[in-house]
């Protein structure tokens, strides 16, 4: 069985403009080949984060491409099908977790990265991979979301830029209303393999990536 792999970035990289050594991460755990496709579901598809993101990418790819905002689950098979890494851009979480589980896609990208296509994301597209996800809604502030759940644990990001994630999730973990997990910085981001934490970038902090647990607490770890 190919092993799976997770990119899970707080927040920058190519679609922000910025922290470009994430995007050389991506790269890092891409095949030779290095085709890469992008998605946009969380943000509505904004054409200048994808123009962003072909910006911060070309000088490394191989090749590049975009999933279409009207594909279907068959028409989403066919396109990953060509693919060694898939990376998500930020946006609305459950925007994104709501359409992908109505159309079938999420089942198709579940499908991929069993294969072995690394996957990689920014913000909501790092944080609807887990079992839940601490967001923040414009008009009701932090909220739980639940995600797909190909790995297990809980995730929030920009935990820098906005600390009340941090305290918010210690609340939410000790209670058990999500499980553990990871708060990511801006500039940070967290690897997987086949579920687990393998490393984390930059390897010393700052920024870092936490692990909250609801009997050991918090701990860096990019210390």
């Amino acid at each position: 069985m190919p092993s799976t792999t997770l990119i899970a970035i707080g927040g920058g990289g190519a679609t922000h403009g910025t922290h470009p050594e994430l995007d050389r991460l991506c790269i890092e755990y891409t095949a030779s080949r290095r085709r890469i496709g992008y998605i946009g579901t969380a943000s509505g598809d904004d054409l200048e984060k994808h123009r962003r993101f072909c910006d911060g990418f070309r000088p490394f790819a191989g090749t590049l491409s975009r999933l279409s905002p009207e594909a279907d689950q068959d028409q989403v098979r066919i396109w990953a099908e060509d693919l060694d890494l898939i990376y998500v851009g930020g946006g609305n979480p459950t925007r994104l977790v709501d359409r992908w589980t109505s159309t079938g896609i999420g089942t198709v990208l579940v499908e991929a990265f069993r294969r072995g296509v690394t996957l990689a994301g920014v913000s909501a597209g790092a944080m609807c991979w887990f079992e839940s996800f601490l967001w923040r809604s414009g008009d009701d502030g932090l909220q739980k979301g639940e995600g797909l759940g190909i790995v297990r644990g809980s995730m929030t990001p920009h935990s820098l830029t906005e600390p009340d994630r941090r305290a918010h999730m210690h609340g939410l973990v000790a209670r058990g209303v999500v499980p553990d997990g990871y708060a990511v910085d801006d500039g940070a981001a967290l690897v997987l393999r086949e579920g687990d934490p393998v490393r984390s970038c930059p390897p010393e902090g700052p920024p870092f990536v936490y692990r909250i647990g609801r009997t050991d607490g918090e701990s860096a770890l990019n210390p």
